[in-house]
């Protein structure tokens, strides 16, 4: 009765925020970006809850935190060090200022200006509509198997019950709903996952015994021959650090920030958020080595051990009904918040990028706004379809995506806010090298390597696109003077 009181007063509230952000969206830019106004403390959290989704606490907790043990730990501090603090130093000030040079909303169009390809836009958008789906179907995925655990209710009305709950809020108020109930989000990721950590090592015995008893079993449950190598558990923390620059829906966070002068403060604010995330969620997952046994660990029908379900089990199990209804919530913003901002990246893909940017390029502000709800609809109902066909792992879902967009945009977008000297070829041989090296890694080395899969394709475009600009015609003068410009006036500071 607790959860279902809970998730009612949730639902609530995620209307009345839809409904307030439509009263106050009127333009494309007002819709995606909330008018580019957003400060510190809501650009801080918007970032960290877009970072962090179901999957961290389903999938990549229980698969990770049985693998590695105490090693995975180091994923998650990696994440608030280098997908965080660092993101935000080097990304934040350069990419908020290059894209309003160029007058750009998305990371196809910021392509386009910045390499002067019309090309480039409708090939970014494809990609990004194509592999946000599996993505967004990893965090449906994730939440289902909760909610099925949780509530003993079917997969499928879990499902039916999530897509509801996103599409009200996002399709009603876009970005500054997002970025709102984001901040909701957040304050409630923040104490459910402080509350769930402690509860459990509690219930281990306390810190100093959980992470004994860790530490002996993981020995027994994964003997030394199957345990991960350091080339593995290393390329899982740069696949979700560094990979999470190159990711649409997170540098999107960047292009919407008020000014500058917030960026030091929306730093520390979301290193700090991600580091008390990343720790309690992998904190958790190791738990399981505490509480399971290699004849009580959730199995696959062939024998295979079942890491979807590892934290479901765990939650349900040890965790008392009230406490249970506070982290369905935790877990539920988690992902509401992440799941909301791929919608927006996937819907504009296909609403400014394409059609927009080809079919019709003097659509009124009024009708973009509709398509965009429009495609948003049918992006959550697409998500819906895949998650309901259960297709792979979690974390292998995710890491294909994960391979694919950052393999593909990082080197081409990093590259080209910092050096003058990048080419269009260069950004083309950037985008085909990494895509085409994370899908054909991952299908060759297979799920149990998909990270490292992930991280290859990543590290390759920045070998090719330097190469490439040295034997390539340069961009045109004007539009590098344009796109490099210092900024003419800043918002007042906040």
């Amino acid at each position: 009765m607790a959860s279902l009181v809970l998730l009612l007063v949730y639902l609530a509230v995620m209307i009345c925020v839809g409904i307030w952000g439509m009263r106050k969206t009127t333009t494309l830019n007002d819709f995606f970006l909330g008018g580019r106004s957003i400060g510190p403390w809501m650009s801080a959290f918007a970032y960290g809850t877009t970072y962090f989704s179901a999957s961290i606490f389903i999938g990549f907790a229980g698969r990770q935190g049985w693998n590695f043990g105490t090693s995975a730990l180091l994923i998650g501090i990696g994440n608030a060090i280098v997908g965080a603090l660092a993101a935000w130093f080097i990304l934040a000030k350069r990419t908020r200022r290059m894209t309003q040079n160029l007058n750009t909303m998305t990371m196809p169009e910021f392509l386009e200006a910045r390499y002067d390809s019309e090309h480039i836009k409708m090939i970014s958008a494809i990609i990004i509509f194509v592999f946000l789906l599996p993505y967004s179907a990893s965090i449906f995925k994730g939440l289902g198997h909760l909610f099925e655990s949780t509530f003993n209710i079917s997969f499928d009305f879990a499902l039916i019950v999530l897509v509801a709950i996103t599409g009200v809020y996002l399709v009603l108020g876009g970005h500054l709903a997002v970025t709102v109930t984001s901040f909701i989000q957040g304050i409630i990721m923040l104490v459910g996952a402080i509350i769930m950590l402690t509860v459990l090592v509690g219930k281990a015995g306390g810190l100093s015994e959980a992470i004994h008893t860790v530490n002996i079993n993981y020995q027994v449950h994964v003997p030394p021959a199957q345990q991960p190598s350091w080339l593995t558990i290393a390329s899982l923390v740069f696949m979700t650090s560094v990979g999470s620059w190159g990711l649409p829906q997170m540098v999107q966070k960047f292009y919407a920030i008020k000014n500058e002068t917030i960026i030091p403060k929306a730093a520390l604010i979301t290193t700090i958020f991600s580091l008390v995330i990343g720790v309690t969620a992998y904190g958790s997952g190791i738990l399981s080595h505490v509480f399971m046994d290699l004849d009580t660990v959730p199995r696959l029908a062939n024998g295979g051990i079942n890491f979807d379900q590892i934290m479901p089990n765990i939650l349900s199990s040890k965790l008392p009904e009230a406490l249970i209804a506070i982290i369905m919530l935790l877990i539920l913003s988690a992902s509401m918040s992440s799941l909301a901002s791929l919608v927006l990246v996937s819907a504009s893909s296909i609403t400014v990028d394409l059609y927009k940017g080809y079919l019709h390029r003097d659509l009124n502000e009024k009708t973009s706004v509709t398509l965009m709800r429009v495609l948003s609809t049918v992006f959550i109902l697409a998500t819906y379809i895949i998650s309901k066909l259960q297709l792979g792992f979690i974390v292998t879902m995710q890491s294909l995506s994960w391979g694919v967009l950052s393999g593909a945009f990082l080197a081409p977008y990093l590259l080209g806010i910092y050096s003058k000297k990048i080419t269009k070829a260069a950004a083309y041989a950037g985008i085909y090298s990494g895509a085409g090296t994370a899908i054909i890694l991952t299908l060759t080395l297979g799920a149990a390597n998909s990270a490292l899969a992930a991280s290859i394709a990543i590290i390759v475009p920045f070998i090719v696109v330097p190469i490439v600009s040295i034997f390539t015609p340069k961009v045109n003068s004007s539009i590098i003077s344009t796109a490099f410009a210092p900024p003419n006036q800043q918002s007042p500071k906040v």
